[in-house]
């Protein structure tokens, strides 16, 4: 509810006397505003401002229209005949009240949605009563500033389909990362993409639900990267950052996109993801960071967490969040030739793990096993 303003009154009763505004539209606007300060209008007043209203709504000023529209839209006790009344003003007034809480069925909203203009639809994608339908079809005119409206709008529901459609545009527009990361209402696993810009309780959130995720439904086995590649890896490090990520990229199915965001990424975290996803163990994964030479690298900081980000994840969580984050779809599991009940007593045959144990050095012996060999390359 808005009182009134004692300088918007102040004002208007100076323009009254100076002859610089219809003595119509103060009265209308007055009788507004006192109505607006009650707590339960008598109806004997409601009828009164009412037919007083949609007699002077067609011929006052724009000035008038938009403050009564902001004033009455979403007030409880606004007579219906005055909101009509101010509806078939159209254009900005129209806007103003739906910006302004202008009751409004589900249909309605989502007419609107698909052949409103652009003022309608900006207007639309701050309601809190905006329905699932209707944010859908305002995300797929994928306009950035109906897009942000709709982030910043945590009131309205933002259905699944429309933030993941939110969420990799964020890729490449970082304006959406906080509003998205924000909302309380999305999945952690749907936000596994924005992992690097997350907090650090978000992170663990994401990486928790990546990990319950890969345990119900796990992935397919891969191959770790072989010693000779890698070697390979750790040479371009020394000599070409380029080619060093472009190979990375190559490993996951990635192109030049992936590797040039591993490129961009200063902090060195993708990287430090991908090398862990490929099967690199940690001390390996330190070496070919530290190779690099950057301001990462000269960084005992940043060595010391990208270190604890690499023993904090998974080898097979670190390939779903680098595919997230890259935006890799994930291989899907062949079909296998023979169906075996959960429940067979002959149970499933032992499984080699892929992967070569994972060693745990401290800090100090990995960076002194690292110091000579950075220092010939």
């Amino acid at each position: 509810m808005t009182k009134p303003d004692a300088h918007d009154l102040a004002r208007l009763a100076r323009l009254a006397r100076e002859g610089g505004l219809d003595l119509s539209q103060v009265s209308l606007r007055v009788k507004a505003d006192l109505l607006l300060t009650a707590s339960q209008p008598q109806r004997d007043d409601l009828a009164a401002f009412a037919e007083m209203a949609t007699a002077l709504i067609p011929t006052v000023d724009e000035t008038t229209a938009l403050a009564l529209a902001r004033k009455l839209s979403g007030w409880p006790h606004a007579p219906a005949p005055v909101l009509l009344a101010l509806r078939a003003r159209g254009g900005a007034v129209f806007v103003e009240m739906l910006r302004h809480g202008l009751p409004l069925g589900s249909a309605e909203i989502e007419r609107l949605a698909e052949t409103g203009d652009d003022e309608t639809l900006a207007a639309l994608a701050a309601r809190r009563d905006l329905t699932g339908v209707a944010a859908l079809m305002l995300v797929e005119r994928d306009r950035e500033a109906l897009d942000l409206a709709l982030i910043a709008n945590a009131e309205a529901p933002l259905p699944r389909t429309a933030a993941a459609l939110l969420i990799a545009r964020a890729r490449s527009r970082p304006a959406y990362r906080p509003g998205l990361l924000g909302r309380s209402d999305l999945a952690n696993l749907d936000l596994a993409p924005l992992f690097l810009q997350a907090g650090p309780e978000r992170r663990l959130a994401i990486l928790d639900s990546l990990a319950a995720h890969e345990a119900l439904h796990p992935g397919e086995r891969f191959t770790p990267v072989a010693a000779a590649t890698f070697a390979e890896w750790l040479a371009l490090a020394s000599e070409d950052h380029e080619l060093a990520f472009a190979a990375i990229a190559r490993s996951f199915g990635g192109g030049p996109a992936f590797a040039d965001a591993m490129r961009r990424d200063a902090s060195r975290e993708l990287a430090a993801l991908a090398l862990v996803a490929s099967g690199a163990t940690v001390e390996e994964a330190t070496r070919f960071l530290i190779r690099l030479g950057d301001e990462a690298a000269h960084s005992v900081e940043r060595i010391f967490a990208l270190v604890s980000l690499m023993r904090a994840t998974r080898p097979a969580v670190a390939r779903r969040l680098v595919q997230q984050i890259a935006g890799l779809a994930p291989a899907l599991p062949p079909r296998r030739g023979q169906h075996q009940p959960a429940m067979d007593p002959s149970g499933t045959p032992a499984r080699a793990g892929a992967l070569r144990p994972e060693s745990q050095p401290a800090m100090s012996e990995v960076l002194g096993r690292i110091g000579p060999q950075r220092e010939r390359g």
